[in-house]
C-alpha cells in the first residue's frame, strides 16, 4: 500500500503513515527498509498488518523542473534613511532619528546619554556617526538588492 508519513520521533524512531485507504498506520525504527531517516510528507509504499506499517520504503521522486529562487526578502524599513541622516544632524544627540527608523533600544541610550554633559560627549560623535552612515546604508541596501536580481537573472 501507499500512503504519506504524517510524523516521525527523532528519539524513538517511531512515526504514523496515512495509507491511501484513509487509516492510518503505525511504525517503528525497525520497520524502516531504507537507509536514511523517515521525514514528515515523505510518500511510502509499505506493507499493512492491523494497524503497523511494515517494511516501509520510501518512494523515488521524481524532479520537477528548475525553477528561478526568488532573491532572500531584505528586510523592509518605510522609514527613508535620508530623513533619519537629517534628523541626526538636526537632533541627533536626542537620538530621535533612531526611535524614527525603530531602533528603539538604542534610541533610548542616546537620549538618556544626552541628559549629562559626558553623555552628550559620547552622542554627539554617535550622531555624526549615524548621519555619516545612514546613507550610506542606503547605497549598501540597493547594491546587495540588484547583486541578488542578477544572481536570480543568470539561474545560478
Amino acid at each position: 500500500m501507499r500512503g504519506q508519513v504524517l510524523g516521525v520521533d527523532p528519539r524513538t524512531g517511531e512515526g504514523l503513515v496515512a495509507g491511501q485507504d484513509g487509516q492510518r498506520y503505525r511504525f517503528a525504527r525497525e520497520d524502516w527498509a531504507h537507509r536514511g531517516e523517515p521525514a514528515i510528507g515523505l510518500e511510502v509504499d509499505f506493507e499493512a498488518a492491523n494497524d503497523r506499517a511494515l517494511s516501509v520504503f520510501p518512494m523515488p521522486t521524481v524532479p520537477g523542473p528548475r525553477r528561478a529562487v526568488p532573491p532572500e526578502a531584505l528586510p523592509t524599513n518605510d522609514r527613508n534613511k535620508y530623513v533619519a541622516a537629517v534628523m541626526a544632524f538636526v537632533i541627533g544627540t536626542l537620538g530621535i532619528h533612531r526611535f524614527y527608523l525603530g531602533r528603539t533600544g538604542s534610541g533610548i541610550i542616546m537620549l538618556v546619554l544626552s541628559i549629562t554633559v559626558i553623555g552628550l560627549i559620547i552622542s554627539a560623535p554617535w550622531a555624526l556617526i549615524d548621519m555619516i552612515s545612514l546613507p550610506d546604508d542606503v547605497r549598501r541596501g540597493i547594491r546587495r538588492a540588484l547583486s541578488a536580481q542578477a544572481v536570480v537573472l543568470r539561474g545560478s
